[in-house]
């Protein structure tokens, strides 16, 4: 796939896009109004907020999908043969690659959470309490994407980022709908306690 501006890759977060990571910088920035003046501690709280929340999300996705996924986990929810964004940044690394493998893994993340609500309204309507947790944790995503939209394009003019999403799980059976969600709220749980202790020391106040 090609380059897509960060205001259609918003629009399209649900779509299940794959491509190569390319970043592109230039004149293309929107304004640098888009920017709050608090961002760097707004996007400090939604990725704490995540982090807090993912295990909780996960502990629950399990207790509604029955069995044998309540006594199975290990061996269903492995996330091994699944697709998630390499995230091989540290504390040490430039703060411009963090922002950028930030964005890859959260713009990913927002595009699956997209797939899981859907499959989870389908499948589980009722699970009313889930269902708002799946809600609440896209929200705060979104917003942390449009943060990190902002600082990329702020501070860096990169305004353009090809992101590889996962498969679309719409066709699948029942049950490996349910497995690709444990699959991916999994290594989300695995992943978003490196990503807050990797993001939160370049946000700190200078």
């Amino acid at each position: 796939t090609g380059v897509v501006p960060f205001v259609a890759l918003l629009l399209l977060q649900r779509r299940p896009v794959a491509g190569r990571a390319l970043l592109v910088t230039g004149s293309g920035c929107p304004s640098h109004g888009l920017c709050r003046s608090n961002v760097q501690e707004q996007t400090r709280r939604q990725v704490a907020v995540l982090n807090a929340t993912a295990q909780e999300l996960f502990s629950l996705y399990l207790k509604c999908q029955g069995e044998p996924f309540s006594s199975e986990s290990d061996k269903l929810c492995n996330p091994a043969g699944i697709f998630f964004p390499a995230f091989r940044v540290n504390r040490t690394s430039e703060r411009k690659e963090v922002m950028v493998a930030m964005y890859k893994l959260f713009a990913f993340l927002n595009a699956s959470l997209g797939n899981i609500t859907r499959d989870q309204e389908e499948l589980n309507p009722m699970a009313k309490e889930l269902l708002e947790r799946l809600h609440n944790t896209t929200k705060t995503t979104r917003g942390l994407i449009s943060n990190l939209t902002c600082l990329l394009c702020k501070n860096y003019n990169i305004f353009q980022v090809d992101v590889r999403y996962g498969d679309s799980s719409k066709s699948k059976s029942a049950f490996k709908k349910k497995q690709q969600g444990c699959q991916v709220l999994r290594k989300y749980v695995q992943v978003i306690g490196q990503a807050a202790r990797v993001l939160l020391p370049h946000l700190s106040p200078s």
